[in-house]
């Protein structure tokens, strides 16, 4: 897998459950991602020959990478109509890159098993839908490690910062705002808005090593704990940072009235393709 383009790394606010294949008004709270992803779509240009998504919703001791040909479906969310239980997002696996990422990761000392079992999550399959919906790309997942060390995710991303070079696309797929007990009412809306604005501070105004510096002190910026509770929806960030070593932060989604008045945001790391040639 070799293409003379270096693909930029992502970090995707994914919303919430399985919203792409949700039938009623609800779904409106999530148009303003979709077409963030269907941007997203545009800028790459038809250049992933596969992807590689790190979920927050999935975490093992030390690293694990799905491996199967035919991934299945992990319905990992609960309340919803019962068809949601039914969705297919059906594109392949793919072992070789599985294996690859297996070998970056061994090679710089991390634990790093292969599981061919793992189906996708709502992590992976809520963007996947609205960014490629014809399910023709190979996508694997990567879980977290269940230490939530941020450098050690940092490190990862360093090791696969090479798939970039290799025509595959990273993406760390969790939520800027994951607090659940606050989503509804008005208490996250100050909190969300706050560590947003940290976020943006650190992600898109930092210099790179500031902005490594910053994200391992991720929980001395405000109302981290009141946006962050549990970190695995903020932990996948960090692989993305790390595997798009120096390269330029940009937001690709921004919202400041999610769910009635939350703040969330997505952003990319590095040029997406052609970017030189405008």
């Amino acid at each position: 897998m070799t293409t003379e383009l270096r693909l930029p790394t992502y970090f995707v606010s994914h919303g919430g459950g399985p919203w792409p294949y949700i039938t009623d008004d609800f779904r409106r709270n999530f148009d303003r991602l979709e077409q963030s992803l269907i941007e997203m779509r545009a800028e790459l240009d038809n250049a992933p020959k596969a992807i590689l998504v790190v979920s927050g919703h999935w975490e093992e001791p030390g690293f694990t990478i799905s491996s199967g040909v035919r991934p299945g479906m992990v319905y990992d969310y609960h309340g919803f109509p019962e068809y949601l239980y039914q969705i297919k997002y059906d594109a392949p696996g793919s072992p070789a890159l599985a294996k690859r990422v297996q070998d970056l990761l061994q090679a710089r000392g991390f634990d790093a098993g292969l599981d061919p079992a793992r189906g996708f999550d709502h992590g992976t399959f809520s963007i996947m839908k609205p960014l490629y919906p014809d399910e023709n790309i190979p996508v694997v997942q990567l879980s977290l490690d269940a230490s939530y060390d941020p450098a050690l995710h940092l490190e990862a991303g360093r090791a696969l910062a090479p798939l970039r070079d290799e025509g595959v696309l990273i993406i760390g797929s969790g939520l800027s705002y994951h607090n659940l007990r606050e989503m509804r009412g008005s208490n996250g809306h100050e909190p969300s808005r706050q560590f947003d604005a940290w976020l943006q501070q650190t992600l898109v105004h930092s210099l790179p090593h500031e902005r490594a510096e910053r994200l391992l002190e991720w929980e001395k910026a405000p109302f981290a704990r009141a946006a962050h509770p549990q970190e695995d929806h903020l932990i996948p960030l960090m692989v993305a940072v790390g595997a798009a070593r120096d390269e330029p932060g940009a937001v690709t989604y921004h919202q400041t009235d999610f769910a009635g008045g939350l703040t969330a945001s997505s952003f990319r790391f590095g040029d997406p393709p052609g970017a030189a040639a405008r």
